[in-house]
């Protein structure tokens, strides 16, 4: 048996996988294949079994989103390490081989990202992960290499190996055993910030996160949900305060999510002033919901918990008051 499964979790992305499947599977003779799919109704199946029939399609029965999706789709598959990646992402070659190194030699290690590259502009990092993720003390997520919508060109100043908090969902290697140590993604958060939240729950269990810039990929970004829809905007903060009830030491968990009350209070005004009105009442409906489900997010806390979690204070003040754009300048 391979050691390590390329996963690709698709619904309705025929057109996608049309034009990203060939590399994945030029570049990939270290790895089983295969694509779960959420009942997709475009013709999914039937394109991937006549033009790739080596690729295996595990079938789920409903549109479960990522992290059930994936859930579902992961139960079966035996490979020591996997690579769930986005059916928007074009791999390079030798992508594979880092990543297995990796995690041979580093037996710590159970989560890997690689250095994600623009698709569109490749001489840039991509929003969703750049060469890793952290986030401040309030929850916020940034990146080396991109700090809200300031984006870095790659000028090799991330080629290296490093600890980071999390590695991004887009392009996600984690050991299979791992993975069901930690029970998957949050089901209950559908999409967006599952890849954070186990990253924290591993990280809380002193597994070590690394980014490897040996391995190279390109993201388009936004071909499931574009940054525009008010739902990303719904899901990224409802689940952001989900991570937080589920993951903060209780002695700092009350006197945070008051604070991201504040700092959720600014970035509404800050939509509603702009004319994102849509944008304004998903954060409005992301609070209620936070607050509806508060008891079941509480129920889920674990028991291990570091204080030592995040690399700022506030990336909000530091980027949009000091002006801070790049990585390196909040170190």
């Amino acid at each position: 048996m391979k050691k390590i499964a390329v996963v690709i979790l698709n619904w309705n992305g025929k057109e996608l996988m049309n034009t990203f499947l060939p590399s994945v599977v030029q570049f990939s003779d270290l790895a089983n294949i295969y694509i779960i799919d959420n009942a997709s109704t475009d013709g999914s199946q039937e394109f991937i079994k006549e033009k790739f029939p080596t690729i295996a399609i595990i079938q789920n029965d409903g549109n479960f989103g990522f992290a059930k999706g994936y859930n579902i789709g992961l139960e079966n598959i035996q490979e020591d390490y996997l690579a769930l990646v986005n059916s928007d992402i074009e791999v390079t070659e030798n992508w594979l081989q880092p990543i297995v190194d990796l995690f041979d030699t580093s037996i710590e290690t159970c989560i890997i990202q690689p250095k994600i590259l623009d698709y569109k502009r490749k001489s840039h990092f991509e929003y969703a992960g750049a060469a890793g993720g952290f986030i401040d003390k309030y929850g916020y997520p940034f990146c080396r290499g991109r700090i809200f919508d300031s984006i870095e060109e790659d000028n090799g100043q991330y080629n290296d190996e490093s600890e980071i908090f999390w590695a991004s969902g887009a392009c996600f290697f984690i050991r299979n055993k791992t993975f069901k140590l930690l029970k998957g993604f949050d089901q209950d958060f559908f999409a967006h910030q599952e890849e954070i939240d186990l990253c924290w729950r591993a990280y809380n269990r002193d597994f070590k996160i690394k980014y490897t810039s040996k391995s190279v990929v390109y993201h388009v970004g936004g071909a499931t949900l574009d940054a525009s829809d008010p739902q990303k905007t719904f899901l990224n903060f409802r689940n952001s305060l989900a991570m937080l009830v589920k993951n903060l030491p209780i002695n700092k968990l009350f006197v945070i999510i008051f604070s991201r009350m504040v700092l959720d209070a600014l970035a509404f005004y800050k939509f509603i002033f702009s004319g994102k009105f849509a944008h304004g009442f998903a954060i409005i409906k992301a609070h209620y919901y936070f607050y509806v489900d508060l008891g079941h997010n509480f129920s889920k806390r674990e028991k291990n918990f570091k204080s030592n979690y995040y690399k700022t204070k506030s990336i909000v003040y530091r980027h949009f008051a000091s002006k801070i754009k790049v990585y390196t300048d909040l170190l």
